[in-house]
């Protein structure tokens, strides 16, 4: 349990880094509040398997950020 939290807090730093590259003012707030309802919503999870999964689509979506910020600069 500690290592799962551990994982998630992990996933939100690396989120909200990600969200500091985004360039529109607007973009990098909408981002931001998405991120926050997202991780608020699921705080009180418990399921393993459940928890597992979203920080699989969390990490996906990450790398799809990630992703559109490269080609955004390029």
């Amino acid at each position: 349990q500690f290592l799962r939290r551990q994982q998630v807090l992990q996933l939100y730093r690396k989120i909200l880094r990600a969200i500091r590259e985004v360039p529109a003012e607007a973009d990098r707030q909408y981002l931001k509040e998405w991120a926050r309802e997202e991780f608020k919503r699921n705080k009180d999870a418990t399921e393993e398997d459940a928890i597992r999964m979203m920080i699989t689509q969390g990490n996906m979506q990450l790398q799809e950020l990630q992703r559109t910020l490269k080609l955004a600069k390029s």
